[in-house]
């Protein structure tokens, strides 16, 4: 069975490598090399490094759809299957035509639910339960193609959404095997996905992370959960950025204003939401690491009283 691979981040490492174990991967397709670190050094993605590892050409196009020389060689290739796992390009009528069984992508949402580039963060955003992996033929549109197979994972109450992708990049390779194992024996019958029962998952940015403190303590929970590890949930303490890792909703009612910081202690920064409060238990300041709030108060000042904007 021949495939060609195309993905980029840590998320599609997995897939890729369980791909390497039961076929014969022919070529990897990942984003350019791009600057990271203080020393902006070119750094390859996470999928080049493996490819790499296992001696298997990488080609890696600025965009694929207008690179002929790329796309001539899939066609001389000529794999059975393309899997993309988060490439982030989308893909012409041209190249989805190439192989002769076809396009399938693995996607990290129970679709037509959180379509987009961000379902992993919206899911717990939204305060939803369950969440999962969906496989599917790949169309013109973004995430709109036939459904394949679907893996169903529980949301449970305090996962981050670093926890939960990395659940779901194990569980996704598992589920992209399985799906092109049974896809070539007939046993999968694809499914038109309809209308969606969410927003668009779009793309997260610092701003997404902004905390209003007039919203319910679990609207603010959900809200820090979902953006840990990045872009992380923030206010402004005393007017600089308090970045917010961890919190829990407190089974209590708002004394005063919301934002208001309520009591500070070892546990951690008790401050007023719409409804109730909650315990915010690890931040960070610019230029400092991120610490639990009770070694933070050992040689900082938290104080009670301030509000939150």
């Amino acid at each position: 069975m021949k495939i060609v691979f195309m993905g980029t981040p840590e998320f599609s490492v997995p897939s890729l490598k369980k791909l390497i174990e039961k076929y014969d991967v022919k070529a990897v397709l990942t984003q350019p090399d791009k600057p990271k670190g203080r020393g902006k050094k070119l750094s390859m993605s996470e999928v080049k490094e493996v490819a790499i590892e296992n001696n298997i050409p990488v080609f890696q196009p600025i965009k694929l759809k207008n690179d002929i020389e790329v796309i001539n060689k899939l066609k001389e290739i000529a794999p059975d299957f393309i899997i993309v796992v988060a490439f982030g390009q989308i893909l012409s009528k041209e190249v989805l035509d190439i192989p002769k069984y076809a396009c399938i992508n693995l996607h990290a949402s129970l679709l037509p639910s959180y379509r987009g580039a961000a379902p992993i963060n919206w899911a717990i955003i939204n305060g939803e339960k369950k969440t999962g992996n969906t496989t599917m033929f790949m169309a013109e549109g973004l995430d709109t193609g036939d459904m394949l197979l679907k893996d169903e994972v529980d949301i449970e109450e305090n996962m981050t959404a670093g926890e939960l992708h990395d659940i779901l990049m194990n569980r996704g390779a598992d589920l992209l095997v399985k799906t092109i194992d049974e896809f070539v024996k007939g046993n999968i019958k694809p499914e038109k996905q309809g209308t969606p029962k969410t927003e668009y998952a779009a793309m997260l940015s610092k701003e997404t992370g902004k905390i209003n403190w007039n919203e319910k303590s679990e609207t603010i929970c959900n809200l820090i959960r979902g953006l840990n590890p990045w872009p992380l949930a923030y206010s402004s303490y005393n007017d600089k950025v308090m970045k917010i890792h961890e919190a829990k909703v407190l089974d209590s009612l708002p004394e005063g204003e919301p934002g208001l910081i309520t009591n500070v202690d070892k546990e951690g920064i008790e401050v007023n939401s719409k409804n109730g409060r909650i315990l915010v238990t690890k931040i960070q300041f610019p230029g400092k690491k991120s610490m639990k709030v009770g070694e933070y108060i050992k040689g900082n000042n938290i104080d009670k009283g301030v509000v939150l904007k």
